[in-house]
């Protein structure tokens, strides 16, 4: 599986952006996926996580109420929606797929290119 981020740019506090993981290969509709962001001088958080087929979800308590995940298996793309961001959200966004435990543990088999979030206040 290939995996490349987009969607990511400069946006105002309390704004929204919506970023796209598009896959390519057969096996992204029976992988959980995740959203992952990494701030300078931050270790790497994991954001948001979907299983194969969307039916459980888990995202952190940081973007819990403001952030959404989800995907869609005819496109081969997972999307995470971002509301009402903030300063702090500001870091470079990835995709990632794998086992639900290993993303958990920041371990995933596949990674994409991140994207970079910027929030200004």
């Amino acid at each position: 599986v290939q995996l490349q981020a987009s969607g990511g740019g400069l946006v105002q506090a309390g704004g929204y952006l919506t970023l796209s993981c598009a896959a390519t290969g057969r096996t992204f509709s029976n992988s959980t996926m995740g959203w992952f962001r990494q701030a300078p001088g931050k270790e790497r958080e994991l954001v948001a996580i979907i299983t194969s087929r969307g039916r459980y979800t888990n995202l952190a308590d940081s973007v819990k109420g403001r952030f959404t995940i989800s995907r869609d298996n005819a496109k081969n793309t997972m999307y995470l929606q971002m509301n009402s961001l903030k300063p702090e959200d500001t870091a470079v966004y990835s995709c990632a797929a794998g086992s639900w435990n290993r993303l958990f543990n920041s371990e995933a088999d596949y990674w994409g290119q991140g994207t970079l979030v910027t929030v200004s206040s």
